[in-house]
């Protein structure tokens, strides 16, 4: 499998300019190393939007989806350092998704990704998994070296707040991703799902996404 282990966290979100350069420090210099030293935690990979919305995109492999409510993590995100509580505070346009990967085709990361949101219809998520399976296939594609779906735990990707009438975007959809060694292999890529008649009206969104950087757990200290 092209992605380490079975479950992700994928989080993305938008933040002011006049922000931006601390956001950036914050991820770069303590976020994205606390994360991948929690247990189950396997690697992060960031992304900035070279077409698309939100502008940054983070993906955290984790072992299994279940790491992503064990007793620890929950623990890490009851005790947020005082600078991640003041980016957090910060993001726009917020997603979280806490999702299993349950199709994953090839071999490799590629420095361009591509990222489609689906919301799938109630009671069809095995034939849309077939039809999808199907459809991602990366070997049939010229510059596309890895393809993945990842379906969301509507209950694991709930805000992380106590307030319960709080908006979830993104923890009931799905988000077929795209990995490529060349950015313009990614739209057609992207157009065997979202210009398929039986996909496109569950598409919400796409985007193409350019790698910033990837920090896996052996590269810890």
């Amino acid at each position: 499998m092209p992605i380490a282990g079975k479950g992700m966290l994928l989080t993305s979100m938008d933040i002011d300019a006049a922000h931006e350069a601390e956001f950036n420090r914050w991820y770069d210099r303590e976020h994205l190393e606390e994360r991948v030293a929690i247990d189950g935690f396997l690697e992060a990979r960031r992304y900035v939007a070279r077409e698309g919305k939100p502008k940054y995109l983070c993906l955290y492999s984790t072992a299994t989806s279940a790491v992503l409510g064990s007793p620890t993590y929950r623990a890490v995100l009851a005790n947020q350092t005082e600078w991640s509580k003041v980016n957090i505070a910060r993001f726009g346009n917020f997603i979280r998704a806490v999702a299993r990967i349950t199709i994953s085709r090839g071999k490799g990361r590629g420095a361009a990704l591509g990222i489609i949101r689906l919301r799938p219809p109630s009671g069809g998520a095995d034939k849309l998994r077939a039809a999808l399976e199907e459809q991602l296939d990366p070997a049939r594609l010229d510059g596309i070296i890895s393809m993945h779906l990842l379906e969301s735990d509507p209950e694991l990707s709930r805000p992380i707040t106590d307030d319960p009438s709080a908006p979830s975007p993104g923890s009931g959809d799905w988000f077929v991703l795209i990995d490529a060694t060349d950015v313009q292999a990614v739209p057609p890529a992207s157009a065997i799902v979202t210009d398929n008649i039986a996909f496109r009206p569950l598409v919400v969104s796409s985007g193409v996404y350019d790698l910033m950087w990837d920090l896996a757990k052996s590269d810890l200290s």
